[in-house]
């Protein structure tokens, strides 16, 4: 499967994709580089109101509280 077509402009993806941290590579894997790239949240949000959503907001949807 390729990789999610948004990946350059994931402000997500950009912090997040060197971390170590098992919960973001899980995501990571599921949604940027897997079969859930069509469920991601992230993707909804930019298309629903025409802008990226926040840095910290998990392809899940929920927001990432580190």
């Amino acid at each position: 499967m390729a990789d999610c077509e948004m990946l350059s402009k994931c402000g997500f993806f950009k912090k997040f994709s060197d971390s170590f941290e098992a919960a973001c590579r899980g995501l990571i894997n599921q949604y940027c580089r897997g079969p859930k790239q069509t469920q991601c949240k992230r993707k909804e949000y930019r298309a629903k109101n025409g802008t990226a959503p926040p840095d910290d907001m998990l392809p899940a949807g929920h927001m990432f509280k580190g």
